[in-house]
């Protein structure tokens, strides 16, 4: 079963390159107010692709397409840094096969989740390996399985944000959504529960002693309540992990009802699997209830990205809509802002080589930049899946843009 986000169609409201005059943000009634405010409403920035991380996932053997794509710099500093440093990525629904004369060879497989480790953050086939799970006899199975108290039969996961958090033993700790399928149909998924996954410091592919953990951090839409969930995306405002103006949280990002308003919650990381200690932005304030959450931010993608500008302000990146294709960016002066008003830095129509292609979920990776810069990903999927990988063997990968900031 593909993936995507139950995005929303937005319209953009700046050109590809361009400044803004006005900003807006989200009321305690989730309406859109405008205000004047310098800090949120101006960006100066060039963009251009990133060829060389697209092509590096552009592969013929083994591991050769999977959407998610978070980057998790195992020395815990989440910023772009002229140092080598070793990253995992994880990777949700993921491809496995052979493709020979760009043909697609029989006895592909989709897996549902997987992990790669890059070295020295450059973009060469050198530096990267890429993991699953394997049976005795060879099978490909998903690193990460659903296994807890709440996991019913058939359950899978996909991946959400991570970090390495250095006050609790340097563990890696995963979110994952515990997704079920309910038809065949192309949205034929649910999710129906909100896992966080912990995975010791020091531990290899496959895993074996990761730890999983149900979490309170998923509401479902019922009784004329919208859907919450979190882990889409994490920022660790810490001074362990190099952040400009540390406040001790590690902020977590996630999506609340149809219309994708940008929640958050934040805790201290070392209080980060007592799940009583975590409090919600509620709007005004940090709220113990997560039922009071309020959307900092609206018409966002499912994953996303928060990350820390060189001015010290703040970038949210998201993929604007599923027909839309456009690259999405607000400024904020704050991890909960207020965000100023979409900033569309990237059109994606040349991503859409089929009639049926659409992308989504676009978020920076830190860890993967040049100082001064923001590398973004995109993910490409088709409405017709199971037909236009055998016609474009490709498709299934991250696409790179990279971002210069002026």
């Amino acid at each position: 079963m593909n993936k995507i986000g139950m995005l929303k169609n937005i319209c953009l409201a700046a050109a590809l390159g361009g400044s803004l005059s006005l900003a807006f943000t989200t009321t305690s009634h989730n309406k859109i107010t405008p205000i004047k405010n310098a800090a949120v409403d101006t960006l100066k920035f060039s963009v251009s692709e990133a060829p060389e991380w697209s092509a590096l996932f552009k592969r013929s053997s083994g591991w050769f397409g999977g959407d998610g794509i978070f980057a998790i710099p195992l020395n815990g500093v989440d910023k772009p840094v002229n140092a080598p440093v070793k990253t995992m990525i994880v990777f949700s629904d993921t491809m496995l096969g052979e493709i020979t004369d760009g043909t697609l060879q029989p006895g592909f497989k989709m897996i549902h989740n997987s992990v790669a480790y890059l070295n020295n953050r450059e973009p060469l086939e050198k530096n990267i390996s890429f993991h699953w799970k394997k049976t005795k006899t060879g099978k490909p199975l998903s690193i990460f399985k659903p296994k807890t108290k709440n996991t019913k039969p058939g359950d899978y996961f996909w991946l959400g944000d991570a970090f390495v958090n250095k006050d609790l033993n340097n563990a890696t700790y995963i979110f994952a959504y515990r997704i079920k399928n309910i038809s065949e149909a192309v949205f034929g998924f649910a999710e129906v529960g909100n896992v966080l996954i912990k995975v010791p410091a020091g531990s290899k592919p496959p895993f074996t002693n990761q730890q999983q953990m149900d979490t309170p951090f998923f509401i479902p839409a019922k009784d004329g309540k919208d859907e919450v969930t979190f882990g889409g995306s994490i920022f660790v405002n810490t001074a362990n992990a190099g952040a400009k103006k540390p406040d001790g949280y590690v902020y977590v990002y996630g999506v609340k009802g149809k219309d994708k308003q940008v929640v958050v919650a934040r805790v201290q990381p070392k209080l980060f699997e007592q799940f009583g200690a975590w409090r919600f932005w509620d709007g005004s304030q940090w709220n113990k209830d997560i039922n009071k959450v309020a959307g900092i931010a609206d018409q966002a993608s499912n994953e996303l990205s928060i990350s820390e500008l060189p001015d010290g302000r703040y970038a949210m990146v998201f993929m604007g809509g599923v027909m839309t294709n456009k690259v999405g960016l607000r400024v904020g002066t704050t991890p909960v802002g207020p965000f100023g008003p979409v900033v569309n830095v990237w059109d994606a129509k040349d991503a859409i080589e089929g009639k049926n292609f659409f992308t989504y979920n676009a978020k920076a990776h830190p860890a993967l930049s040049k100082p001064g810069e923001l590398l973004i990903s995109y993910n490409v999927n088709s409405f017709d899946f199971w037909n236009d990988v055998k016609k474009f063997p490709n498709l299934y990968r991250p696409r790179f843009i990279k971002l210069k900031l002026n």
